[in-house]
């Protein structure tokens, strides 16, 4: 079995943020063709409970501890050079120490690079030998242009000069790296235009979802509580509450959208459902109707009970996983546009989209008012076009691994939701 090089921004586990799902089921499916030696960040305490189901699926591990507070201060850094404040984010002497002395052993011949500033670490020195492939999974400097576009000035600013940074070091790497991946066919055909010069080798594999873990009570007989009040309709929003856009999206969602609903539903409650929500999200539960839940244990009866899923956001880059993992649980999702981006989803069929407050509150009162359940061709959707297996063979198209041609067809075939390999399976010019 050949030695492959893993290089994550954080420790694949637990898979509990979008990231992290994507990096998880991407280690599973290295450790049955490689012996992997993994490189990855802890910026999260309770994350170091799970070295040893990490360490299980790996040759080797390298586990640098991150603590955010002290990276943002390195990041500064970056102001002082033509760099991206992201890259002495994840600098770290250690963990290239560890790279390097891995590289000279002389076993490695592929790295995988999952997230653009962990490509700091193979972009000079041995490092070139390397077959490398960097799954980008988004493209970062799209997003902090996003971010730019929201904020007032210094913010604005700083963000502006990080997405400008970040796009010049996203286009070097992909002309140094063999192949560059993205988590869906709209994201890869972005870069294609930022990074015209690497477009040949650009292409996607789609995230998959564990339609037997994410599914409607129904199907799996398991017990599913209803975790709200007796009586009451809700909507619900899940998503890691620390993160800034899912905030902005729940506090837009409260003052635009939420006074309309409740005013012609008086019995609906909003429940914001997830992890380490921040101070301006806890402050959203003065509001009536509106109660945040913080980390639940199970977030499947969340789903499962809720009237309508809901993902009010405006930002947002790549492939929103809690989109699909409501659609595997069989639930009529209303979202923007932003939140649908990249997901082989039909409007009106199989997911309901609105644009601004006024399609919101429209389309919800709509959805709730005539029962309309989207949620059988939603997850019709998702067990056709959302399996690990069969988008992971895309990935393992570009590593050398041979597909199963039990999934599907396999890479460079026009499947139609993944990424082929990338000079196999090209974007029309945009």
């Amino acid at each position: 079995m050949a030695d492959l090089l893993y290089l994550v921004h954080r420790i694949p586990y637990p898979p509990n943020k979008g990231d992290k799902i994507r990096s998880w089921h991407v280690l599973k499916y290295l450790a049955v063709h490689f012996r992997v030696h993994l490189g990855c960040f802890i910026d999260d305490a309770d994350d170091a409970h799970h070295i040893d189901t990490v360490k299980a699926l790996c040759a080797s591990t390298c586990f640098i501890r991150q603590y955010p507070m002290l990276a943002r201060v390195r990041s500064v850094s970056g102001l002082l050079t033509e760099q991206p404040m992201s890259l002495p984010y994840y600098r770290n002497a250690g963990l290239q120490r560890w790279v390097d002395a891995l590289l000279h052993t002389g076993q490695l011949r592929q790295a995988l690079v999952f997230s653009g500033p962990m490509a700091q670490y193979l972009d000079t020195g041995p490092g070139h030998v390397l077959q490398r492939v960097i799954d980008f999974v988004d493209v970062d400097s799209e997003k902090w242009d996003q971010y730019a576009a929201t904020k007032a000035w210094p913010l604005s600013l700083l963000y502006a000069r990080e997405a400008h940074y970040l796009r010049n070091y996203e286009r070097h790497i992909a002309q140094q790296f063999n192949a560059s991946t993205f988590v869906s066919s709209a994201e890869a055909a972005l870069f294609r235009q930022r990074a015209p010069m690497a477009r040949r080798k650009t292409g996607y594999f789609n995230n998959g979802v564990d339609a037997a873990y994410f599914a409607p009570p129904a199907d799996t007989g398991a017990a599913c509580d209803n975790p709200y009040p007796a009586g009451r309709r809700v909507l619900v929003f899940t998503g890691a509450m620390d993160y800034w856009p899912n905030a902005e999206a729940v506090g837009w969602f409260v003052q635009r959208v939420w006074p309309a609903l409740r005013l012609r539903f008086p019995e609906l409650l909003f429940y914001i459902a997830g992890s380490r929500p921040a101070r301006q999200v806890r402050a959203l539960a003065d509001t009536p109707g509106v109660a945040v839940t913080g980390f639940v244990a199970d977030i499947r009866p969340y789903l499962a009970h809720a009237a309508l899923v809901v993902a009010p956001l405006r930002i947002a880059r790549g492939v929103q996983n809690k989109v699909l993992e409501a659609m595997a649980m069989q639930k009529t999702v209303l979202a923007t546009p932003q939140a649908l981006q990249g997901i082989n989803a039909q409007d009106g069929v199989e997911v309901a989209s609105a644009s601004d407050e006024h399609e919101f509150v429209q389309q919800a009162s709509r959805l709730l008012t005539e029962n309309i359940d989207l949620g059988p061709a939603a997850r019709l959707r998702i067990l056709q076009d959302y399996s690990w297996d069969k988008n992971l063979q895309r990935l393992g198209a570009l590593l050398g691994i041979h597909s199963d041609p039990s999934l599907g067809r396999g890479p460079g075939h026009g499947a139609g939701n993944g990424a082929a390999h990338p000079q196999a399976r090209r974007e029309p010019p945009s």
